[in-house]
């Protein structure tokens, strides 16, 4: 079999093989190898967390990374926003009739390699195939559940008077590298997409601290979008430093040539995390040296994002208007 077909979405013997033959075999565990209906996964302690994505980007391969990399980074990531030990993932595929097996193997594969990366597993999951020209090669659907352990605590409405405002790393890598993916840059950048699965530093901060108020996934609508939103449900004024917040010299000029902000580029590797300042050691510690803090919550009572320029003025955010970028997850 060189390309998939509708009968792989039928139900028959053509689906349960490719599933038996290249999902079950790259991913298979003693939850999944099971394959019944639903699984059932057994813990002794801690609060249940539940998220679900879907992704449709395209290209579905790019520097730094393909759907199936993203698609395990981001659902993880998003647990971990709740202070969640991601245990396990549902994966559920939309093919398009005629995508090459050869381009379905390399997405699994780097499911494969990314569940291994997050330590996480995908338990259970869905196939579909559509008609020729109904669809994309593939789109990927993905629930995920963890455990929250005692005394952790994070919400984006949870932030409070003086918590300093850290992002993880540089920002805008993921969307400039789509850019680039799309043909859309007309000179070489050397930029690749930041996607990552963050869990496990994330457990070890929380080893560190429990200390922490606020984690934030700074996807679509980029740092600021997210920052906003944290304003809005927190009602506060957080204020930035734009001279702390690190953006590489190839996305800076990106920006510069297309007349983009960085602080709304979507990232898929970074975190915003909000926190008192005995805690933003920890945080550092963590993330390492590209980790930054950039601001500061200045009052409680009315939502702002505010931002000291590097001209020295002040400049007021707020939330994305418009997609810069479809289809960039």
């Amino acid at each position: 079999m060189k390309n998939i077909t509708l009968s792989i979405g039928s139900g028959g013997k053509d689906m349960h093989a490719f599933i038996n033959d290249y999902i079950v075999k790259k991913l298979g565990n003693d939850v999944l190898n099971k394959m019944d209906d639903a699984s059932i996964l057994v813990a002794k302690t801690g609060t249940l967390a539940f998220t679900t994505d879907s992704y449709v980007v395209s290209p579905i391969f790019f520097d730094g990374g393909d759907i199936g990399r993203l698609c395990v980074c981001g659902t993880v990531n998003d647990l971990s926003t709740s202070g969640a030990k991601p245990i396990a993932l549902s994966l559920a595929f939309i093919l398009e009739d005629g995508i090459a097996l050869e381009d379905i193997c390399k997405v699994i594969d780097s499911i494969a390699e990314t569940c291994k990366e997050a330590n996480v597993k995908i338990v259970t999951g869905d196939t579909k195939v559509v008609e020729k020209g109904k669809g994309d090669k593939i789109y990927i659907n993905t629930a995920g559940i963890g455990f929250i352990e005692d005394g952790v605590a994070l919400s984006s409405h949870n932030a409070l008077l003086d918590d300093k405002v850290i992002v993880t790393g540089t920002i805008g890598d993921h969307e400039v590298a789509m850019m680039k993916a799309r043909g859309l840059i007309g000179f070489d950048i050397k930029v690749k997409s930041d996607a990552a699965p963050l869990n496990l530093k994330i457990e070890q901060l929380l080893k560190k601290t429990k200390n922490i108020h606020v984690i934030k996934d700074p996807t679509r609508g980029g740092l600021a979008s997210a920052l906003f939103e944290i304003a809005n449900n927190s009602n506060c004024e957080i204020r930035l430093i734009e001279e702390k917040i690190t953006v590489s010299k190839d996305v800076k000029a990106v920006c510069d040539l297309l007349g983009l902000d960085p602080l709304y580029l979507a990232n898929e590797g970074k975190y915003v995390i909000l926190c008192p300042q005995d805690s933003a050691k920890a945080v550092l510690s963590v993330f390492g040296n590209e980790a930054r803090i950039i601001g500061s919550i200045v009052s409680i009572g009315k939502p702002k994002l505010n931002i000291e320029t590097f001209s020295g003025g002040i400049r007021r955010l707020g939330m994305l208007d418009s997609v810069q970028l479809p289809r960039i997850c």
